[in-house]
């Protein structure tokens, strides 16, 4: 093989070994920013860069007062050390015939010093160099320094390569650089000075599910492409962008931006960006910006407040939000207390069942119960049911929650009915359970487990409920009917279904929701609506309950309608197990003085 034959495909392995190292053409990135930094200070000089020796170009991964972003290979000096994996020092480009009319020459550079790039395996990429506007002389020690540095950039191009730091997608770095960089960000900047970092989430999670599901996942790939592009142009070649998440962008506003200036320039580049956006009809770009203190704050909570943020950002037109610590606070307590329900199903004696009687109005008589879940946090101390049960009934937690809540109630009304006391117990059931397969065989066996006659139970199910999956629950409801369960509608009035749709459905109650029930005694047309909803309901076959009354006034107006019962705490608040069968026998030693 010839000498030229021979540096030929010595060259042909060098430019391999650059493209796999996958650095040409991608974003800047703080890591190796921070190295050319570090070499413009020590050595005094204004311009220092990572050049990348390419086919036919020197291309700059990384530059500190060069205002180019590439230059010819030929006449380069960055060219010369990557031939010679050597130092290159020209104490005075002028007096150099081989380069005082090159690029770099004629851009006023007077000085060059240029230390190799080289792999683990002896290839040259390029060379870490710096250089200034007047001649000077770069002694032995120097030399070394520039050695040590671009050893150090060559470190961090390994790191980067073997623990894929480089998103493949987008070509930004990864979590791991961003938070690496975040955390250096106080050896260039004044310790407790104030950054924002931006979060862009290209898409909601359901958004990502429906466009998987439908256009398959190369749509996410070529989302991410396009945001990439897009945010490439808008940020420029000085600023790094992250990709954080499948489909999550962070990168750091510039210095001194005034929060609120900063995020009004963010609406209009995202207006922008979504006038064009090829997704723009499926998918919907929200921002989130976290101001944080360098020094103090950790870079995992910087982009977690960030996220916040963008999910808030969901919730307004713009679909840009600063981080709010309120919104945060509330997020948080929801993520606790989810936390906490999952610990306090295992360690019981944290819940327990409270139950609110019905009576029928034209007796008073007590009739049946509504079994009430109560949480004592061990920390929070007592939970409201309406801040918790709403949190369960979205996650994975509906199923054991309604298991252990069924369970314990038919323990109790086992124990009841062996005394004597006729009672039929509601118990509230989620969407989430009407979508369980062998959510029916379940209910069916507690029952039989407790030896508990199914007409002794009734399940109460929201209309919003039914509706999630309107044929799917009726299939269910069906099934509970024929197994003799009664069934209840709970909140009546509130949800969005049909009539002509509930009435195909197997209820036997409906259960007027308290807010029709509350202006009943001042308000003429809320009085006919509930006389309305009633009559129509007894003309279905339902029936009726009425919800939260409170006064014998409206105790009286419910009984005048024709309502049926009625539950609410001019009857009876929910009571622990020993209250209410206490007040029960009470409530029939009333009712049989009365009939007598």
């Amino acid at each position: 093989m010839s000498p030229l034959d021979e540096a030929q495909q010595s060259e042909a392995v060098r430019l391999a070994a650059l493209q796999d190292l996958r650095l040409l053409d991608t974003p800047a990135s703080e890591s190796f920013d921070r190295i050319t930094r570090m070499a413009s200070q020590l050595f005094n000089l204004p311009s220092a860069a990572v050049s990348l020796t390419d086919h036919d170009r020197q291309w700059f991964k990384s530059r500190v007062g060069i205002d180019v972003v590439s230059m010819p290979r030929e006449g380069a000096p960055c060219a010369e050390v990557t031939n010679t994996r050597d130092v290159l020092v020209l104490p005075d480009i002028a007096q150099d015939p081989a380069y005082r009319d090159t690029p770099l020459a004629q851009a006023g550079a007077r000085f060059y010093a240029g230390a190799p790039l080289l792999t683990q395996n002896g290839l040259a990429i390029g060379a870490l160099c710096v250089t200034g506007a007047e001649p000077r002389q770069f002694s032995a020690a120097d030399t070394e320094m520039l050695r040590d540095m671009a050893a150090m950039v060559m470190a961090q191009v390994e790191l980067q390569h073997a623990h894929g730091r480089i998103d493949p997608l987008s070509g930004f770095p990864n979590r791991t650089q961003i938070v690496e960089d975040l955390n250096d960000l106080v050896l260039t900047d004044p310790a407790g000075s104030q950054r924002l970092v931006v979060f862009v989430d290209l898409a909601s999670p359901d958004e990502l599910s429906h466009t998987a599901r439908v256009m398959g996942a190369t749509f996410l790939d070529e989302l991410v492409r396009e945001a990439a592009g897009i945010l490439r142009l808008a940020l420029g070649p000085a600023r790094t962008a992250y990709m954080i998440g499948a489909s999550q962008i962070a990168f750091l506003a510039p210095r001194d931006v005034v929060e609120e200036a900063y995020i009004g320039l963010l609406a209009s580049m995202l207006a922008a960006i979504r006038a064009r956006a090829s997704s723009r009809f499926v998918t919907t770009v929200a921002i989130g910006v976290a101001p944080f203190t360098l020094g103090e704050t950790d870079p995992s909570d910087v982009l977690r407040l960030a996220h916040c943020a963008a999910e808030d950002a969901r919730l307004t037109d713009t679909k840009v939000s600063l981080y709010s610590a309120m919104q945060d606070a509330v997020h948080r307590r929801r993520f606790d207390l989810l936390n906490g329900f999952g610990q306090a199903l295992e360690e019981a004696s944290q819940l327990h069942l409270v139950f609110q009687p019905r009576v029928t109005l034209d007796t008073g008589l007590c009739l049946g119960a509504e079994a009430l879940l109560r949480w004592t946090h061990p920390k929070l101390g007592s939970v409201s049911p309406a801040e918790f049960i709403p949190l369960i009934e979205r996650m994975a937690l509906a199923k054991p929650t309604t298991a252990w809540v069924l369970d314990t109630a038919l323990t109790q009304l086992a124990a009841w009915l062996s005394q004597d006391m006729d009672l039929v117990l509601s118990v509230n059931v989620s969407a989430g359970n009407l979508k369980e397969a062998d959510f029916v065989d379940r209910v069916v066996s507690v029952l039989a487990r407790h030896s508990v006659p199914a007409y002794h139970l009734e399940l109460e199910i929201t209309e919003s409920a039914v509706m999630e999956d309107a044929a799917h629950a009726l299939k269910q409801l069906q099934r509970l009917s024929s197994a003799g369960i009664r069934l209840a509608i709970d909140d009546f009035g509130t949800g969005y279904s049909s009539l002509s749709y509930l009435q195909a459905l197997p209820f036997d109650v409906v259960k007027i929701d308290r807010s029709f029930i509350a202006g009943c005694t001042g308000v003429a047309r809320q009085r006919n609506l509930v006389a309305t909803m009633i009559t129509l309901s007894h003309d279905l076959g339902y029936h009726v309950v009425a919800e939260g009354v409170e006064t014998q006034e409206i105790a009286d107006l419910m009984l005048s309608m024709g309502c049926d019962e009625s539950q609410g705490y001019f009857f009876g608040r929910p009571m622990t197990p020993d209250v209410f069968k206490s007040w029960y026998h009470a409530n029939r030693d009333q009712s049989t003085n009365i009939a007598a």
